[in-house]
């Protein structure tokens, strides 16, 4: 699907780190919707790990760049937008899709997966 705009709620240059730091952006695609998407660099889950005392990350999940550069976000966002832009929408309503309809969607794909095994 065809990027019309990418925009930064905050400025790239306002980073003190590209490498340890994560940045909302707004992606208009030729639907006419703008997406959010949240871009972080691996270093941010590993800082955000030791911070929390964890050993893993439970939450949305984030597209991952090396460093915060636009060049860097800018190739992820385009690469996302690929295939009718399946992953930036997977990605934009990550936590947002009710429970019951992640476990009825489950169910319907189970069934479909008995019914080829069962053929």
């Amino acid at each position: 699907m065809k990027v019309i705009k990418i925009e930064y709620p905050t400025q790239l240059s306002e980073i003190c780190d590209i490498e340890d730091d994560n940045i909302d952006v707004f992606v208009e695609l030729e639907d006419g919707i703008t997406y959010t998407v949240v871009v972080s660099t691996p270093k941010n889950y590993y800082d955000y790990m030791a911070r929390e005392s964890v050993d893993f990350y439970c939450g949305v999940p984030d597209i991952i760049v090396k460093k915060l550069t636009k060049d860097n976000i800018e190739r992820a966002i385009y690469k996302y937008a690929e295939d009718s832009a399946y992953w930036l929408k997977y990605y934009h309503l990550a936590g947002e899709i009710n429970i019951d309809i992640l476990n009825k969607v489950i169910k319907e794909k189970e069934l479909k997966s008995k019914d080829i095994f069962d053929a």
